[in-house]
């Protein structure tokens, strides 16, 4: 006997034909159609729907099954100490999956020295860290070590960063990376900063970092430096996130400085291979902004052009700070009655901020400390170095 059965409805002046099960059409009457008014209730849902119940029933065996799936896996990364609302919102897609490997990655960094805290954190903020296979896994940490000395140094950056070790399952191209890098001259203490500041620069395809490194190479070149090599490896040093940008935005950061500030060949190549390496990374409009933003600021308190790009050349990061921050320190200094020269020949205390600024100006004065005749740049040292030289003011 079929499990199922035809029943015609009239449609207009056809019929909707409606595939339903047997057991379903031996109810009693008087449920289906023994009261007009559920067939008036529900007549139009019915004429509008073309339903195959027998695909209905399939997909809601799906849903179930998929459901106690789910209901699996956040049992799982509860007990595990995940912050599921936390793993939701980055990555959503990852509960719909089947076949995780939660578990598997639990015993595997487990073995690694990393703490039931650590694995909870990583699952947190990098959910699809559970799609990897302990296969891969093994494989992909083994080609760190080749960099890191040992698995305590790979645990801190993935409690630092989880991305960087399980955004790409692509260890072919990780092995290539490391070994381009190595005959590039790059020495291993190089190689553990880039995995250790811009773990990135490794899952990026082998073409794009040897992009990067053939347009600086020209760069250098078109300067008139006939060591290209060094002049990259300089900038990587001081720069481990050049690799991880685009060459249209570091390109175009090397023409404004070098338009900017008038800079010839061999003044531009010291400044990028020294404190300017840093500023490739921002994009070319926070760098228009907040050049734009000194130069008015200083202009406004009478400082020259020359004075001005004086300045910025030899504290380069100052590019760095926004408007706001670099506006409100410039007049937090003015208030605390420094002049605009002390400031521009002292730009490393702009390093501080406002209230390290206001704490350290009070203590040096109530100390005896004249600021008109004596260096202000102390309001930039190191913590240790300053509690020193007041505690010796205090002294005398």
């Amino acid at each position: 006997m079929p499990l199922f059965k035809k029943i015609s409805v009239p449609k207009g002046l056809g019929y909707l034909t409606i595939m339903a099960p047997r057991n379903f059409l031996s109810m009693r009457s008087n449920f289906l159609f023994g009261s007009r008014c559920w067939m008036i209730r529900f007549s139009a849902e019915i004429l509008l729907k073309t339903v195959s119940f027998r695909l209905f029933r399939v997909k809601c065996g799906n849903a179930d099954r998929e459901s106690l799936e789910n209901e699996e896996l956040l049992n799982n990364l509860l007990t595990m100490g995940v912050d599921i609302d936390m793993a939701k919102k980055r990555q959503p897609g990852v509960f719909n999956r089947t076949g995780t490997k939660e578990q598997d990655l639990k015993m595997f960094l487990l073995s690694k020295g990393a703490s039931k805290e650590v694995i909870a954190s990583i699952i947190s903020r990098y959910p699809r860290a559970i799609t990897r296979t302990p296969e891969s896994l093994s494989e992909r940490w083994d080609l760190w070590r080749r960099i890191m000395t040992s698995d305590l140094e790979i645990i801190n950056i993935l409690q630092r960063s989880p991305e960087s070790f399980f955004r790409s399952n692509n260890n072919l191209n990780l092995e290539n990376n490391i070994k381009f890098l190595y005959s590039f001259g790059l020495t291993h203490k190089c190689l553990c900063r880039l995995l250790t500041n811009a773990p990135r620069t490794f899952s990026n395809s082998l073409d794009l970092n040897k992009q990067m490194i053939e347009f600086l190479q020209e760069v250098c070149l078109s300067l008139g430096h006939n060591k290209p090599r060094d002049f990259v490896r300089k900038i990587i040093l001081k720069n481990p996130f050049i690799l991880i940008q685009s060459t249209k935005r570091v390109k175009t950061n090397i023409e404004f400085l070098q338009s900017t500030f008038n800079l010839n060949g061999e003044k531009l190549l010291v400044l990028l291979s020294g404190p300017g390496a840093k500023i490739l990374d921002l994009s070319n409009d926070y760098v228009n902004r907040n050049y734009t933003n000194i130069k008015e600021k200083l202009f406004f308190l009478g400082c020259t052009k020359e004075e001005i790009h004086k300045f910025i050349l030899r504290y380069p990061d100052v590019i760095f700070l926004g408007e706001k921050k670099f506006n409100d320190k410039i007049d937090c200094l003015i208030e605390e009655k420094f002049s605009i020269s002390q400031i521009i020949e002292n730009p490393r205390i702009l390093d501080s901020s406002i209230n390290t600024l206001k704490n350290r100006i009070k203590e040096l004065v109530n100390a005896g400390y004249n600021f008109s005749t004596s260096n202000i740049a102390l309001l930039s040292w190191s913590q240790k170095r300053y509690n020193a030289k007041l505690k010796k003011l205090n002294i005398e």
